[in-house]
């Protein structure tokens, strides 16, 4: 499957913000774009003009990085969000945090998405009992997600959600990390989705 390879760090600069998508890294002074906040590229620091169109585009790169799918994936749950019924973009998002991989993220059992889909494609997790390795599996409310039988004793684990423990949980998910499981309460509400992001405009771009 196609994915992304060059430095994540650029990706970060581009958007004018963080998405930590490097994990702990992010939280440091190592933080690329806490060292250096203006875009990549030679014209970077340049940059200044931004049109309606490009507001849209970045509106729409900004939440493509965030959750790391590519366009043709993103495309499928824009048209998903618009079968739904309520605000597209607010459907859309609600898709995108019902992720498996976005999910162990938010429950703290990983320190970004990234990890948090190598995990899920390794399989080290099981909903309601049978293991799933698909990233892109997307949650239902009632599902219980918990860590495989082979998995619950590696110390990398441990080490993760100890270090994230003080990571707040948002409230449409509820977790257990002594039994090493987590539940999903219900879908997503905007409320709930730190990403900032003005979804209106992912609309607007696509519904030209």
């Amino acid at each position: 499957m196609a994915r992304y390879t060059g430095a994540v760090c650029r990706q970060c600069r581009r958007e004018g913000m963080k998405l930590f998508l490097k994990g702990e890294r992010c939280y440091t002074d190592k933080c690329g774009i806490s060292r250096r906040s203006y875009a990549p590229g030679q014209h970077g620091q340049g940059r200044k003009k931004t049109s309606e169109y490009g507001l849209q585009l970045r509106a729409k790169q900004m939440a493509k990085r965030y959750y790391g799918v590519l366009e043709s994936q993103f495309r499928k749950y824009y048209e998903m969000a618009e079968r739904k019924e309520g605000k597209t973009g607010e459907q859309l998002l609600a898709i995108l945090e019902s992720r498996l991989d976005n999910v162990v993220y938010r429950l703290g059992w990983a320190s970004s998405h990234a990890e948090a889909r190598q995990f899920v494609s390794h399989g080290h997790f099981t909903i309601n009992g049978k293991k799933v390795d698909i990233p892109s599996y997307l949650c239902k409310p009632g599902e219980v997600i918990s860590f495989g039988e082979k998995s619950r004793g590696i110390e990398r684990f441990k080490n993760i959600i100890a270090s994230n423990s003080a990571r707040p949980v948002p409230k449409w998910l509820e977790v257990n990390n002594e039994a090493l499981e987590g539940r999903v309460l219900s879908v997503a509400e905007r409320a709930d989705i730190e990403l900032t992001v003005d979804e209106t405009l992912i609309v607007e771009l696509y519904s030209k």
